[in-house]
């Protein structure tokens, strides 16, 4: 399908979706039931050997979930999530702590590593509203921002801001079309929600990654 464009409107299509889980119909029962996510058949698909490892990282992984989308997209080859992990790892992009945490996804290494690994430009945003980070959204622009993981349900109040990524790939006057790695339909792939709502979860950051020419 082809790209939708006006001056207000600008829609990615056949944007594909991943999961930061093994498959996208195993997010309700992991995030609301609290299901093992090695139940999912599908667990060892994005490269992980060691079920241990795919557990502790997989609710981690919604920034690398977002990049490969973009980097299917776009057709730019890379290797199995558990891989890309690795060199994220190399790269300081997560950083474990002494307490057997994580920070991360840090951006400005993330940046680094992917203009260097995939030639995709990487500009950081700070302190910018939705509406401005979705007006950066172009023929060769998506972006990735920061919400809280309560965006999957957008009707309930939300308690933060940020700690979880989402990919931008459309918008117009009302809104912006995303996929939500840890989201469930109808708000997982493809969805579509108003600038106010999208404003109570957002952290005002993200990435904006524009493939090369």
């Amino acid at each position: 399908m082809e790209d939708v464009s006006s001056d207000a409107t600008w829609r990615h299509r056949a944007v594909p979706y991943y999961s930061q889980w093994g498959s996208a119909a195993w997010v309700a029962p992991i995030v609301e039931r609290g299901a093992d996510p090695c139940d999912d058949p599908l667990w060892r698909a994005s490269g992980f050997a060691d079920a241990d490892d795919y557990r502790f990282w997989a609710k981690r992984l919604c920034g690398l979930a977002c990049l490969e989308s973009a980097l299917d997209y776009w057709g730019i080859a890379h290797a199995p999530r558990a891989q890309l992990l690795e060199a994220a790892l190399r790269h300081g992009v997560y950083r474990m702590r002494d307490d057997g945490g994580v920070d991360g996804l840090i951006y400005r290494p993330f940046a680094a590593w992917v203009e260097a690994a995939f030639g995709v430009r990487v500009e950081v945003m700070t302190d910018e509203g939705i509406e401005a980070s979705a007006a950066r959204l172009d023929a060769n622009t998506l972006a990735i921002v920061s919400v809280s993981a309560e965006i999957r349900y957008p009707e309930r109040a939300s308690a933060s801001r940020g700690g979880h990524l989402i990919l931008l790939h459309g918008r117009d006057d009302g809104g912006v079309w995303f996929h939500n790695p840890s989201g469930i339909a109808p708000y997982q792939s493809d969805a579509w929600l108003p600038y106010a709502t999208v404003a109570r979860f957002h952290a005002r950051r993200g990435m904006a990654l524009t493939r090369p020419r």
